[in-house]
């Protein structure tokens, strides 16, 4: 049975098929686990409020690949590379997002997407998907780290101090969070989001008004620098080749920009009212890509020329605001003074994703365990409904980022962070082919579009260019390693290094798919055995409660709901 509950419209209850056989819980075999919400000693809680979801849907997705790594592109490929490359990845992180948008308005369980392509595609892709993810994140949260402690010698130098010392510092502190529950962690990411989004606003008003020449040096650039050194700068070649190679380049910088999108995906089972509050977030997702990337990078190619030698320098610098190309902008634009501001902001920033990154990589061994692809303990929860052990767990791999104390081992990390980013591709295609599979097996099930809460307004065919492109994108994101440099270190006209740690995630995503169904034999579901229903019976009712509860209490505030709605939520 199902209940859906549509603005304007009455409940009403859809008889759905019954699901197919459940089995043992726990079992490899079959990777069958589908835990319901009675069990209090492996249940979230629904602690996420709307602001909260919204606001972290965007924190999620602005990044020091924003606010720094713009500038390797434009300095590799100009102004009109990255604006084709971030406008077109944009529309497929908007594609990725309404196809997990609909997956999780529909069945918001707690093991997340992980979950979705277990029930829904086939539990070996649930193991894989959740096992590449959870690595990702493990090794993200430590670089993460190191980049606060770097961020944070342009004012305590490491002579002084050792970055050690700030890794053990952020780190307790995350952790802390963390633990604190779910209530304590929305609120603060909340506040870290929104300084994330007033620092985006507020550079972008700025870059807008020195391009229209409001700027101490009252020059008025306009497009003069499409035109002069030009617009697209040819890469590895000249003419059209070059100019092709440069734009594809940027087409990894801006997907890799835009990595930790998805989190929404991961935070829909502590969501209250999760059925309202992800379409809404989902729906608002194509906006904040117009706003916050693509017309930064349009501003950006404005007023910084690819051949700046201002650029140049900041391009070579490993992080803190002297990296980024909106200093680079402000002091072409004769503007001093602002980077120690700028350099706070960036520390925010990566803070916020260092505590973002924790509770991913914990929710994520949660929902492994929650299948069975991981020990059951790792699904124990404490009374404030955080998963202790998998924090325990997933924190204390953390740990690794003091690594980066060491010269030595830096470069070995490195290659560790090269290895794992793949994974976020990886994980945009997982979430396509299940979406694809549970549109396919709601379908066969007789469950119409017009019973879900959300539907991609695109449907299959933007899941299927997504999914093609994302592949694409995946295979060939380290063209250049066969591409020979003058230069290279060692003269080797093959980089072997980049192409194993660039390209050894696919293999291993691929091993543990196969490897998954040889052990456990399993074929994976047809959309006719697809378990759309487990489960839903209990969020049904715990929507009805939720609503009754919201009503209860706010019958009089309907006005100012909105008013929020229409002049609030837009930006939240």
């Amino acid at each position: 049975m199902g209940l859906v509950q549509r603005k304007g419209q009455e409940p009403s209850v859809d008889v759905l098929p019954s699901p197919p056989p459940s089995h043992e819980k726990g079992s490899f075999s079959q990777g069958r686990v589908h835990a319901t919400h009675d069990d209090p000693d492996t249940s979230l809680h629904r602690g996420l409020k709307s602001r909260q979801i919204t606001m972290i849907a965007i924190g999620g997705a602005i990044g020091t690949g924003l606010i720094i790594g713009t500038g390797s592109a434009l300095a590799k490929a100009g102004p009109l590379s990255i604006l084709i490359s971030y406008s077109i990845v944009g529309f497929i992180v908007y594609m990725v997002m309404c196809a997990l948008g609909e997956m999780a308005a529909y069945l918001p369980i707690q093991s997340g997407f992980t979950g979705y392509a277990t029930r829904f595609c086939d539990p070996a892709l649930g193991f894989a998907l959740g096992y590449t993810y959870w690595f990702k994140y493990i090794i993200v949260t430590p670089n993460q780290l190191t980049a606060a402690a770097l961020v944070i010698q342009y004012w305590v130098p490491r002579e002084k101090v050792n970055p050690g010392v700030f890794i053990a510092v952020f780190l307790v502190v995350i952790i802390l969070i963390n633990y604190l529950g779910i209530k304590y962690f929305g609120e603060i990411e909340f506040w870290l989001s929104s300084i994330k989004v007033l620092t985006i606003v507020g550079l972008l008003i700025l870059s807008l008004v020195l391009v229209l020449g409001g700027g101490p040096d009252r020059d008025r650039k306009g497009f003069r620098y499409w035109k002069d050194p030009g617009a697209m700068k040819p890469l590895y070649g000249t003419g059209d080749k070059g100019r092709f190679l440069g734009l594809w380049s940027t087409f990894v910088t801006a997907t890799f920009a835009y990595l930790g999108t998805e989190l929404v995906g991961v935070t829909v089972g502590e969501a209250q009212n999760p059925r309202r509050v992800i379409p809404r977030a989902i729906k608002l997702t194509f906006w904040r890509i117009v706003v916050f990337y693509v017309l930064s990078v349009l501003l950006i190619g404005m007023l910084v020329p690819y051949n700046s030698k201002a650029l140049s320098f900041a391009t070579k610098q490993s992080t803190g605001a002297s990296a980024s190309p909106f200093v680079v902008a402000l002091i072409e634009s004769g503007i001093h003074g602002l980077p120690g501001f700028l350099n706070a902001c960036i520390l925010i920033f990566v803070f916020s994703a260092a505590n973002s990154d924790l509770y991913i990589a914990t929710r994520t061994l949660y929902g492994l365990a929650k299948e069975g692809n991981s020990h059951r303990i790792f699904a124990r929860t404490d009374r404030r409904g955080v998963p202790i052990y998998a924090l325990g767990l997933s924190a204390t791999v953390a740990c690794i980022a003091f690594l980066n104390c060491a010269d030595d081992s830096r470069k070995v990390f490195s290659y560790f962070v090269n290895l794992v980013t793949i994974f976020g591709l990886l994980t945009w295609i997982s979430i396509l082919v299940t979406h694809i599979y549970f549109v396919k097996a709601r379908r066969a099930q007789g469950i119409d579009k017009h019973q879900l809460a959300y539907t991609a307004p695109f449907g299959l065919y933007g899941t299927y260019f997504a999914l093609g492109f994302c592949i694409v994108i995946a295979i060939f994101k380290n063209f250049d390693v066969f591409v020979h440099v003058k230069g290279r270190e060692g003269g080797a006209k093959f980089d072997y290094t980049n192409f194993i740690t660039g390209y050894l995630g696919i293999p291993l995503y691929l091993g543990m798919i196969f490897g998954y169904k040889i052990l456990s034999h399993n074929k994976g579901w047809t959309p006719l055995t697809a378990d759309l229903v487990t489960g839903k019976d209990a969020i049904d009712r715990e929507e009805e409660e939720f609503l009754a509860n919201k009503a209860a209490k706010h019958g009089d505030k309907k006005a100012a709901g909105r008013f929020y709605r229409r002049f609030v939520a837009w930006l939240l």
